[in-house]
């Protein structure tokens, strides 16, 4: 027997996509406040982590200020350390979502976490922005000490340096998450970040300009994220107090990269790393 015929009804766009998307942006929402919260609550914490720096900045800036002539420089040694101190201080923070991850791996916090109704690359990009979040919020707080390091607290230059640590906090989340979703151990993490954070630190021009390094030295430097990172915002100082302008960092052939190069380039590391993180995490357990 032949069934009747169902009448055909207008086609209607499904919403499915738009709530989907939805509910992924709520994910990242909720993964960022999460992190501000958290921050917001461990103040000591907070002020702990900030101290390394600002000693740093106090004590070697000025101990090593009266020593070292501005010309040798172009700006006093406070002034030109102030940028390596802003890395420190965004760092720490940004390396921790990376120990996060491996530890809530293990403590089964990922497993209760992964059984949202999102995807898993949106709870890694949730995570990414909320330790970018937090990283940036430290490095702000340290920039109340610009004045302290010779810097006029001037509206553009703070805005400038702090679109300067907004990248430089999540290009450093995004790489801490890539090594993260790679390893099983947060120990193992660990001991990674002790072999490879001083040398790439130190091979960064936070502390000494990066011409008096041998040649083999300023070769791994160019190679290095930091090095432009700190290049970054060291650069973003002369671009409004041209007379605050530091002697050259990072070096192609002879001759400095554009400034906005340098930052593409930050961008691109950081969305390749969490591109990369992504696909890693986005594999089932």
């Amino acid at each position: 027997m032949r069934p009747p015929d169902v009448p055909q009804t207008p086609y209607a766009p499904d919403p499915a996509p738009v709530d989907r998307l939805r509910r992924e942006l709520r994910a990242v929402h909720a993964l960022v406040h999460r992190d501000l919260l958290r921050l917001a609550s461990q103040r000591l914490h907070t002020a702990l982590m900030l101290t390394q720096p600002v000693l740093y900045l106090l004590i070697l800036g000025g101990g090593l200020a009266a020593l070292i002539p501005d010309g040798a420089l172009g700006v006093g040694y406070q002034t030109y350390l102030f940028p390596g101190m802003l890395m420190m201080t965004v760092q720490t923070p940004a390396i921790m979502v990376g120990i996060r991850l491996i530890t809530d791996r293990q403590s089964g916090y990922l497993r209760e976490l992964l059984m949202a109704p999102v995807r898993r690359s949106t709870l890694l990009l949730g995570s990414c922005a909320g330790g970018t979040a937090v990283a940036a919020v430290q490095g702000a707080l340290l920039l109340l000490l610009a004045g302290v390091a010779g810097l006029p607290y001037d509206p553009l230059l703070l805005a400038l340096l702090l679109a300067g640590v907004v990248l430089v906090s999540f290009t450093i989340t995004a790489m801490s998450l890539a090594l993260a979703v790679s390893l099983a151990r947060a120990e193992m993490f660990h001991m990674l970040l002790g072999l490879v954070m001083t040398p790439l630190l130190f091979l960064s021009g936070g502390f000494f300009p990066l011409a008096n390094l041998p040649g083999w030295a300023r070769t791994l430097a160019a190679c290095n994220p930091l090095a432009y990172g700190i290049d970054l915002l060291r650069r973003s100082i002369g671009v409004r107090e041209p007379q605050q302008a530091a002697v050259a960092g990072i070096e192609w052939f002879g001759r400095q990269p554009p400034l906005a190069l340098e930052a593409a380039g930050l961008l691109t590391i950081g969305v390749l790393a969490l591109l990369w993180a992504a696909h890693r995490f986005g594999r089932p357990e």
